[in-house]
Formats: C-alpha cells, structure tokens, sequence
C-alpha cells in the first residue's frame, strides 16, 4: 500500500462510506493500526465534560447525559469507557473548561456555549469537525449554524442546539394571586405591573417576589431588558462597541428598576447565582417569574411543577427580541487518530436526531438539526429561536462580557447611573475589538 495514504485518511473515511470491516481492518492494518474485526475503537476511553452536569443524576441535565453515553456505550461494545465530569454555567465554569482544553491532558470531548469557541480555536486546542462531517449532517444542520462555528474556512464544533432566554412563571402563585397569565406580546409596562402584584408576603411570613435573574459575565439572561429598546452591544460586523446609545442606557435603567424603583426583586438581585435561582424558584417557591434559557425547564416537568414559558416583554423597539447562543459539543485537537475517531462519532451521535429517539427529553432547546423533534416544555421556546440574538462568535467576547458585566451589575446595587454603566466600558472594548 502507498505510504502516502495515513492511518487518519482511512478512519474518517470510514466514518463517511459504508466499508466493511475486514476491508477497513485489512486498510487499517497496512498502515499499521489495529488488526481484529472492525476494533478501531477498541481500549479508547474518552472523557466527556458537560455544562450544568450533576453526577448520578443529581439534575436532569445528569439524568439525560448518563442515558445518551449509556445508549452510546451499549451500540458500540468496542468503547473501553467515557467518563464525564460535570462544569458550572457561570463564569468560573467557563474558565475551568477552557483551562482544561488548553491544558490538553483531561478533555476529549465537551459541551460549551458558542462563545467560548474562539478562544479554543485561536489558541489550536480544538480539533476541526470538517473530515468527519457526512453529506447528511451537512444537509441535516442548519447552515447558519455550520458558518456560526467556522474559522478560516474550517468548522470547530458540532451545533447541538439554540437555547433563547424565556420568562418562567409559577402557575401557583399566579393562581394564589389572582392574575391571569399574561399574552405571548406582553410589553415591559405590563410586565412591570403583574411583577409588582406578584410581590408580597404570605401569612406564614414567607417574602415572594415577583421577578429575578441571574447577572454574571457568563449569561446574558437579563440582556433581554437592555436590549429590549433597540440597543445592541457590538455592531453588525463586531468591529465597534454600541450598548451606549439612548437606547441602551434606557433599557439598562429598566433592569434597574425593577431593583431600585419597584422593588420587584430580592435583596440580593445581582449577586444570585443559577442554583440559587432554581432553588428560588422551584423549593421556595418564592419568585414567581424569573428568566433563563430552556434547560431548567426540563428539570421543573420531571419534579410535577405547575409552570409555564412565556416571551421575554417587548420594550421600546416594538419587536420580539430575546437573548442565547448555540450550544456546542467539540473535541479537543487529540494527537491520538484512534481517539479523534471515537470521540468525533461520540459527539456527532450526542447531537442527532437518533439520541433524541434513544432518550426521551434527551434535547434541553430547541435542536440544531432539522431532523430534532422536541416536545414540551422544550417546545415553548422553539417560536424565540427565530429573533434571539446569538451573542458574538469572537475570540474578544469572554473579556467583553466580562467587563459590560462588572459596570450592569455596579448599575443594578446601585452604584452608578446607567448612562456611566455603558460609558465606562467603551474606551477598553474599542481597543479590544480593534486589537
């Protein structure tokens, strides 16, 4: 056999075409790989890490990962393992994933959100996914979502899904109240007014609020009220910073005020986490409309809750407009050809149609493929996905958000007006964006 067919040419071929495997055994074998039938994958282990995952099935996100690796591992007997580990949705969740990636030694494949991706491409810790991508997938995938995760002409990542940011509501304390649920284009003002008669004490003493929300560099789960006036953080083409025009320092003051004028929120809005958040919302009990993307819902249908998802309200624009990104599964850039296969055909399995045929509610939004189907509650968030505002596939964007993060949440306890807010932050983003 030529020497200049590789080892690598043979497996993502054989990934693409129908082989057999004594034919790619023998091809295998020639270039010095493995002999047996069909064993290319045999003794690899893989290391999976997965957003909000919680270890025997501590959450649903745990439930469902262990199912699909589970269905994974049975189709395919010649996986020696795949161990997963767990990361947190926040900033410092973020930064232990990249840390490991870069770091090269305990990631093989792994969930993100799309604007972490850069960051892995530039500094070459991720593999490209255009070698082992069929013809299907290619037709399969929505195509905005193939050039989202492409650098320099090469694809970086697998789309699982576009998770958009709704506004959850406790039916009960809607009932307990005596409010109806609010129409599908609701504006601020009305939301403002159910937030406020949502917002007060039981006779066991009990504080309930009408609204909360995370505020981290890692989410943009309030941006919806900031944005919601017409303001957008970065230009179309990424090139110059935006959030300080009139109308995103209006939109950042009504975040605000719902804080510091109505007092609609907790005493501790701002500095919240998302466990705390779900707990409020779920134990307690006591908040009865707060916003975040589709994943929790799932978890609040497993444990028989009486909610619903409603459309972030519409602001000043006029227009629909809510918040996510695009969640990705990658492959770190491994050396290791056997294990590149693997790991590629893992994630590739982690984000079709058949996983979510193999595990029920396997998909936590709405899917990247056409061929997804999901039900409710996931279904709730599918009419967003069409005006949600992807936040910028860049290598700066971590750091940009990072910084618009420190000055919102500075505006939202109260420390600065919001004009400052958005102000401040526009001479270090500039020489970002043109550095």
């Amino acid at each position: 056999m030529s020497s200049s067919i590789t080892r690598r040419q043979l497996l993502v071929e054989g990934s693409k075409v129908a082989v057999s495997a004594s034919v790619l055994s023998a091809l295998l074998a020639a270039c010095g790989g493995d002999s047996g039938s069909g064993n290319q994958t045999s003794d690899v282990s893989l290391r999976y890490w997965v957003l909000g995952y919680s270890p025997n099935g501590g959450n649903q996100t745990g439930k469902l990962t262990d199912a699909a690796v589970a269905a994974y591992k049975k189709a395919h007997k010649n996986l020696k393992g795949v161990t997963i580990t767990g990361y947190t949705g926040d900033q410092s969740g973020f930064t232990k994933l990249t840390q490991a990636v870069q770091g090269g030694s305990t990631v093989d494949v792994f969930r993100l959100p799309s604007d972490v991706l850069p960051t892995l491409v530039r500094s070459g810790t991720v593999a490209p996914i255009d070698d082992f991508l069929t013809a299907d997938d290619k037709s399969d995938i929505a195509s905005n979502l193939l050039d989202a995760v492409s650098t320099d002409g090469k694809r970086y990542s697998w789309p699982l899904w576009v998770p958009p940011v709704g506004m959850y509501l406790n039916l009960d304390i809607f009932k307990e109240r005596g409010i109806d649920v609010p129409k599908d284009d609701w504006t601020y003002e009305e939301f403002v007014d159910i937030a406020k008669r949502l917002t007060f004490k039981r006779s066991n003493g009990q504080q309930v609020y009408g609204y909360s929300g995370v505020i981290d560099p890692g989410v943009v789960n309030t941006w919806p009220f900031i944005m919601g006036d017409g303001a957008y953080p970065l230009s179309k083409d990424n090139k110059q910073y935006t959030f300080n025009t009139p109308e995103g320092v209006s939109g950042l003051q009504k975040l605000m005020d719902l804080a510091l004028k109505y007092k609609v929120t907790p005493p501790d809005f701002g500095t919240q986490t998302p466990t705390d958040m779900v707990t409020g919302f779920s134990q307690k009990k006591n908040y009865a409309m707060y916003s975040e993307p589709s994943g929790s819902s799932a978890t609040y249908k497993a444990l028989g809750m009486n909610f619903t998802v409603k459309s972030m309200p519409i602001g000043m624009s006029g227009k629909p407009l809510t918040t996510g990104g695009i969640g990705l599964i990658s492959v770190a850039n491994l050396q290791d050809e056997n294990k590149l296969k693997a790991a590629m055909d893992l994630a590739r399995y982690l984000t079709s149609s058949q996983v979510g045929h193999d595990i029920t509610g396997y998909y936590l939004a709405p899917g990247a493929r056409k061929s997804v189907d999901v039900s409710n509650p996931i279904a709730l968030f599918k009419p967003f996905v069409p005006y949600t505002y992807i936040t910028p596939i860049i290598a700066q964007w971590p750091q940009i958000r990072t910084i618009l993060h420190d000055q919102i949440q500075k505006a939202v306890l109260g420390k600065v007006t919001a004009k400052d807010a958005l102000n401040n932050p526009a001479s270090e983003v500039n020489s970002l964006l043109n550095g």
